[in-house]
């Protein structure tokens, strides 16, 4: 573990050296290809360094913050887009956005309904723990109850560890993270789910540098319908094949696409879940809990069916729970000390 964490710490000295180089550019390089092409180096080396990782829950937190959410970043400031191409960023904060789903300081207004209190995260770390010890039974659980373990975990882990990033962000910077999820288990339907529910920094950034950019080609070709339509599904495919890139960061191995059908299958069914309810109207709307029903059922069993596999192939659940009891053991070494020793009679 100390190992891992010094690797930890050397990374993201490199990750803050050329983010300050990054910044720099910005002020003194046109934006579009010179910036491109003045940047790439350092988009390159963030999809190179979660290889000098190991752990499961740093490299797959490192990645996804660096590899992915960082380096769509910086794709859209080299051309002014996106949250860092606002002058008003200091270096610092420049960092801090590049580096983390964070607010600019423009942009904080969290609505109440999705800050969470200390309660709600008490209650979160009590559900995460007794997730932790069911794994103990899993061999005798049906596959699609683990399947549902894995959801729940997943989900818990990233709510509890951006609750906390959230605390030592708001300290340092003044500014806010953006809420990562908005109650998915009260989604009304897929397209409220991956819109509105579910990792909502990234369908953000999927939405400015994917989404929007091929809408606008696409519009004088085929029109507002289908434009909108495509640049659905591309979103959906880059989004699978990102996860594929996470997925090989954990597993180091061979990706199967099983992730990347996942998407495009949710993607095709968000396709055509849109107009249907909109050719059907009120007339036809089911209630609200069934809908949602509906809608987290369908995500459970083709998770079970397409996402998870990946999980297991990485052995991502012993992973895990050897993680945390090492984690434990280490900040219990850090806060008290090794044992006294005993001198030989």
């Amino acid at each position: 573990m100390e190992g891992e964490i010094s690797n930890y710490i050397k990374i993201w000295v490199q990750v803050i050296i050329s983010l300050c180089y990054c910044y720099t550019i910005g002020k003194y390089v046109p934006k579009g290809f010179p910036t491109l092409m003045a940047i790439l180096p350092i988009i390159l080396l963030f999809l190179s360094l979660p290889l000098s990782l190991h752990t499961l829950q740093l490299t797959g937190t490192f990645a996804a913050f660096i590899s992915w959410l960082a380096n769509f970043k910086l794709l859209l400031f080299a051309f002014g887009k996106g949250p860092l191409s606002d002058p008003s960023l200091s270096l610092k904060q420049f960092i801090a956005v590049a580096s983390s789903p964070i607010k600019t300081p423009n942009g904080t207004t969290t609505t109440t309904s999705n800050v969470k209190t200390k309660v709600d995260y008490a209650i979160m770390v009590l559900v995460f723990g007794m997730v932790l010890r069911s794994y103990k039974y899993k061999d005798s659980m049906h596959p699609m109850l683990l399947s549902c373990l894995y959801c729940v975990h997943i989900y818990l882990f990233l709510e509890i560890i951006l609750g906390m990033a959230a605390n030592l962000v708001r300290t340092l910077f003044g500014i806010e993270l953006e809420p990562q999820f908005n109650e998915p288990y009260l989604t009304s339907s897929l397209q409220d789910f991956w819109s509105r529910r579910w990792n909502l920094v990234t369908a953000n950034i999927l939405r400015l540098s994917v989404f929007e950019p091929i809408c606008y080609v696409m519009l004088p070709l085929i029109g507002p319908k289908w434009a909108t339509l495509s640049g659905t599904f591309v979103a959906f495919l880059v989004s699978g094949l990102m996860h594929e890139l996470m997925f090989y960061y954990l597993g180091r191995v061979r990706p199967t696409w099983e992730i990347t059908c996942f998407f495009l299958l949710h993607g095709s069914c968000l396709i055509a879940e849109v107009p249907l309810k909109k050719k059907l109207g009120a007339k036809f709307q089911l209630p609200r809990i069934v809908s949602g029903i509906l809608t987290i059922g369908f995500v459970m069993v083709t998770a079970h069916w397409l996402y998870f596999p990946q999980l297991l192939r990485c052995n991502g659940y012993q992973r895990a729970l050897e993680e945390y009891a090492a984690i434990g053991r280490f900040v219990k070494t850090v806060a008290l000390g090794p044992g006294p020793l005993i001198a030989d009679n």
